[in-house]
């Protein structure tokens, strides 16, 4: 680094040091930052560039909620307006709001990671997991009463 290099350095600290500006400082990086966009029922939506806070946490609730204003106002954060009826009156089914929000998501946090089928492929992976999971659990249990009739019938002849 040169002496000009170090005196302009000293003088972000200086500046720095008084006030941080968070509003100036994300609106600047929120300008720079690549954002995705989606075509849905003829409107495009942009994304936005990272994933709201107010979307995560209403994630969480809505998975325990059966309101559809939970729903409407999580999908307002990323898309806007009132979506969620919009896409009802197209026909949207449950499935394809699950590819749409799974899309969304991977391309907020990373623009151009996810493809439409990649999205497909992906939610129908999650949502066979969530159907083999109580299958796989009964068979686990039902494997594990007969190791334990075995092991008890062993350790009885012994």
């Amino acid at each position: 680094m040169t002496d000009a290099d170090l005196d302009q350095h000293d003088e972000q600290l200086d500046q720095a040091a008084g006030h941080a500006d968070f509003d100036a400082f994300f609106a600047e990086e929120s300008a720079t930052r690549p954002r995705e966009q989606l075509t849905l029922y003829g409107t495009t939506y942009t994304l936005p560039e990272s994933l709201p806070l107010l979307f995560t946490l209403q994630m969480e609730r809505v998975q325990d909620s059966s309101d559809p204003d939970d729903v409407r106002r999580m999908l307002a954060t990323l898309y806007g307006g009132d979506v969620l009826d919009v896409w009802a009156e197209h026909g949207m089914t449950d499935r394809q709001l699950g590819v749409v929000l799974m899309y969304s998501a991977a391309n907020i946090r990373k623009p151009g990671s996810v493809t439409m089928a990649r999205a497909a492929e992906l939610y129908a992976e999650q949502d066979a997991g969530k159907a083999a999971a109580p299958a796989n659990r009964a068979q686990r249990r039902a494997s594990t009463k007969k190791k334990t009739k075995k092991q008890g019938r062993s350790g009885a002849r012994s």
